[in-house]
């Protein structure tokens, strides 16, 4: 939020609580959701609305109500048609020009209140807020999974999205899985390990269990999403530094209306064979100038595991620079 925020003031008519209580969603959770994504606050009493922010993004959460609510007359709204609405409306342009302007980020789940943890893990999270497709790309042990996740539970159960998706690479690290007994879902289960011990700790063993069966969450290797188009829903591909060129165009042409995808990795860790170029560093490269596309940058200063990992961390990057300073 800047210094001097503007303040915009103006009614929705006709009056009508029905539309009101559809466009406001329960406890306001769709006017949070617009909030967040433009870095506005929003009051309201009845039909009388009041925005702070820059002038900009009020002029645009003006539009965007006024919308919402014409739409609330004739169909139920919930989190996924707001982000839709949000999509087409064009703010993720105006959420480019606010990126040095995050604001705090506070998911709630089950386990209670996640945060940023430093500068670095907040922006993160606020660009997850405010873009479709999200880059985290840095060391292990920087929450980049972690906080990815506990947005996704957030959307979910909040009815953003219909279904989230956990996604990798089934990419051997050094040992070869066609040794292991089973089919490909069970050869890269324990690949998945991490992504699973998140949503335990944050909605319960129990509960997870019933919403994979149910398939609202669904955890797959990366083969699997050939030939999909996903729509409505939250979507992870966590260490995407194992994709090929080819994969990672497949996987980002798979995103249809209402979702979301983050993708992490870390390109210090790549374990396809030497002549293959990995699809994160790919991407990077190709999208960096993309509207719409955020990208978030971690170091071994936002390691939040135990203190020797960062040291490892950087020990292993020092040598890795002068190895290529030798060549």
């Amino acid at each position: 939020m800047t210094d001097h925020p503007n303040q915009r003031d103006f009614a929705l008519d006709p009056e009508d609580n029905a539309r009101l209580a559809n466009l406001c969603g329960p406890f306001d959770e769709h006017l949070r959701q617009v909030e967040l994504r433009l870095g506005v606050e929003i009051d309201h009493r009845g039909n009388l609305f009041q925005v702070i922010g820059e002038a900009a993004a009020t002029r645009a959460t003006e539009k965007v109500i006024r919308a919402l609510y014409a739409a609330a007359e004739n169909e139920p709204l919930n989190g996924a048609k707001i982000n839709l609405h949000l999509a087409e409306s064009g703010v993720d342009a105006l959420a480019e020009d606010a990126e040095g302007e995050a604001q705090e980020v506070v998911i709630r789940v089950k386990r209670g209140v996640i945060k940023g943890r430093g500068p670095n893990q907040a922006r993160y999270l606020h660009a997850i807020t405010r873009h479709d497709i999200n880059f985290g790309v840095g060391p292990a042990g920087t929450g980049k999974t972690y906080l990815a996740v506990a947005s996704a539970v957030e959307a979910l159960e909040a009815n953003r999205v219909q279904r989230v998706l956990l996604v990798r690479p089934a990419v051997e690290a050094g040992e070869k899985l066609g040794f292991l007994p089973g089919d490909l879902s069970q050869k890269v289960d324990p690949y998945l390990r991490p992504l699973y011990d998140a949503l335990y700790e944050m909605i319960g063993f129990e509960k997870v269990a019933k919403l994979i069966e149910r398939n609202v969450i669904e955890i797959a290797p990366l083969a699997y999403m050939r030939g999909r188009t996903l729509n409505d829903s939250y979507v992870i591909l966590d260490e995407a530094q194992n994709t090929t060129v080819e994969q990672m165009k497949m996987f980002l042409t798979r995103i249809g209306f209402g979702s979301v995808a983050v993708i992490t990795g870390d390109v210090s860790q790549v374990d396809l064979p030497r002549s293959t170029r990995s699809g994160l560093r790919h991407a990077v490269e190709v999208l960096r100038g993309v509207d719409g596309i955020s990208f978030t940058f971690f170091t071994s200063r936002d390691v939040v595991r135990h203190p020797l990992v960062a040291k490892i961390v950087r020990a292993y990057e020092a040598f890795e620079q002068q190895d290529e300073a030798a060549k």
